[in-house]
C-alpha cells in the first residue's frame, strides 16, 4: 500500500515495535477505486479558487497599491518602466511646448535673446532636460533661466508630481520584494496526515516544521474541514468549512516552532470525525486546509504558510517516525524521516464506540493496548507452593460434599 500510495512507510527498531493483535489490522483510508479529486488548496498553499465574470473591476483600482503589488513580476517590471517613461515624456512635451510657444527653438542661436531653458533645441534635448530635472542629475548643460516663470511653475510641478511617481512606484517594489511569501517556502507540512491512538484517545495528526534558524514568532496554527454538506432542508452547501480544534481551548495551537512539531486534533464529541469508523471514513470525501501563521523574526512581517490533505492522504493506523536526536551537546533533527510514517495497532471503530468500549472494559483484545504500562508479574516459590496446596485442598473438599461423606480426617 504505501509504495502504491506514493508514501514512505518505515518500521521502527525491534525493540520500539509494538505487539501485532491478529484480531485487528490497521488499514488506510485510501481506496484505489476512488477517483481524483480537485483540490480547494494546493499542497504548497496555493488556492485552487478562479474569480470570473467579476464586473465591477472598478473596485481594483479604488485600491490600486494593493493591485501593483499583487500583479506578476513581469507586470510589475513593465508597469514600473512604463510609468517612469510616459511621466518623462509628458513633461519633456511640456518643456519643448514652452520652448516653441516663446519661441526658444527659432531665436536660441541669436545674441541677447534669453531662453527658458538654455540649449534646449529640440523634442530630443527636452526629453532629456525633464529626465535631468525629475531624477535631480544636475549634467549643468541645459539650465532654466529666472526670466521664464511659467518655466518654473513647471519645474515646481514636476518636482511634486515626480516625487509622488518614485514613493509610489519604489513603495510597491519594495513591499513586493520584502513579501513574506518566500519565508513560506522553509516551512514544511507532512505528505500524509495520521490517525491513531494517542493517551488513550483517538487523534488525527500531522507534522510541520522550520528549516530556518531565524524561527517564526508568535507561531498559530488552525485548521478547516472543507466537505459538501446537505441541510435539513435540503439546501446543498458546496464546499462547507467546518472548524476542526487543535487545542484553541488549551493554548495548544499556539506554537514554538524550533524542531518538527506534531500537530494533534482529539477525535472527541465536538469533532467532525467523531462517529467515522475506518470503513465510512474510506467512502467520505473531504479535504482539510491547515494554517500556519506568524511573524517572521528577521523583518516582523506576518507570514502565512498553508497545505492541505485529501481524505487519500489521511493514512488509518499509523504515527510519524521521530526525527529528534540527543548528539554531543545539541539536538539534531534528521528531515529525511520528515514524511516517514510506521504502523501501528488501531482499532478500526469509530472514536464515538472506542470510548464507549473503554467505559465497558476492555471487552476486545486490540483494546489491551490502551494500556501504556504493561503489567509485571514476580516469580515467589513460597507463594506458588502455598497456592498449589490451597488449590489441592478446595479440591478435596469439593470432591468430598460431591460424595456425601466427611473428609478423611474426620472419619478417622
Amino acid at each position: 500500500w504505501g509504495g502504491f500510495l506514493g508514501y514512505s512507510v518505515k518500521k521502527l527498531p525491534k525493540h520500539l515495535r509494538e505487539a501485532q493483535i491478529p484480531t485487528d489490522r490497521t488499514h488506510l483510508i485510501a481506496d484505489p477505486a476512488k477517483k481524483p479529486r480537485q483540490r480547494y488548496v494546493q499542497k504548497d498553499g496555493k488556492c485552487n479558487v478562479h474569480h470570473g465574470n467579476v464586473q465591477e473591476t472598478y473596485r481594483y483600482l479604488s485600491d490600486l497599491f494593493t493591485t501593483l503589488v499583487d500583479l506578476r513580476w513581469r507586470l510589475s517590471f513593465f508597469i514600473f518602466t512604463l510609468v517612469y517613461v510616459v511621466n518623462w515624456l509628458f513633461f519633456g512635451f511640456l518643456w519643448w511646448l514652452i520652448a516653441l510657444i516663446r519661441g526658444d527653438l527659432l531665436h536660441a542661436d541669436e545674441e541677447g535673446w534669453t531662453p527658458c531653458v538654455e540649449n534646449l533645441n529640440s523634442f530630443v534635448s527636452a526629453f532629456l532636460f525633464s529626465i535631468e530635472t525629475e531624477t535631480t542629475i544636475g549634467y549643468g548643460y541645459r539650465v532654466i533661466t529666472e526670466k521664464c516663470p511659467e518655466g518654473i511653475v513647471l519645474l515646481l510641478v514636476q518636482a511634486i508630481l515626480g516625487s509622488i511617481v518614485n514613493a509610489m512606484m519604489v513603495g510597491c517594489m519594495f513591499v513586493k520584494i520584502s513579501q513574506p511569501k518566500n519565508r513560506a517556502e522553509t516551512l514544511m507540512f507532512s505528505h500524509n496526515a495520521v490517525i491513531s491512538v494517542r493517551d488513550n484517545k483517538m487523534c488525527l495528526m500531522f507534522r510541520v516544521g522550520d528549516l530556518r534558524n531565524s524561527h517564526i514568532v508568535e507561531a498559530s496554527i488552525r485548521a478547516k474541514l472543507i466537505r459538501s454538506q446537505q441541510t435539513k432542508e435540503g439546501e446543498f452547501i458546496p464546499l462547507n468549512q467546518t472548524d476542526i480544534n487543535i487545542g484553541f481551548d488549551t493554548g495548544d495551537d499556539r506554537l514554538f516552532l524550533v524542531s518538527p512539531l506534531i500537530i494533534s486534533h482529539e477525535i472527541n464529541e465536538k469533532s467532525p470525525f467523531w462517529e467515522l469508523s475506518m470503513a465510512q471514513m474510506e467512502k467520505e470525501e473531504f479535504e482539510i486546509v491547515v494554517i500556519l501563521e506568524g511573524m517572521v523574526e528577521a523583518t516582523g512581517m506576518t507570514c502565512q504558510a498553508r497545505s492541505s490533505y485529501l481524505d487519500t492522504e489521511v493514512l488509518w493506523g499509523y504515527r510519524f517516525t521521530p526525527v529528534l536526536s540527543l548528539e554531543n551537546g545539541f539536538y539534531e533533527v534528521d528531515y529525511n524521516n520528515f514524511h516517514d510514517v510506521y504502523e501501528t495497532n488501531t482499532p478500526a471503530c469509530s472514536a464515538k464506540e472506542m470510548a464507549a468500549k473503554q467505559r465497558d472494559g476492555p471487552l476486545l483484545p486490540q483494546l489491551s493496548l490502551l494500556s501504556p504500562e504493561p503489567k509485571t508479574h514476580t516469580f515467589d516459590p513460597l507463594n506458588l507452593l502455598a497456592n498449589q496446596d490451597e488449590e489441592e485442598r478446595e479440591v478435596a473438599e469439593d470432591r468430598g460434599d460431591s460424595n456425601g461423606s466427611m473428609p478423611i480426617e474426620h472419619m478417622e
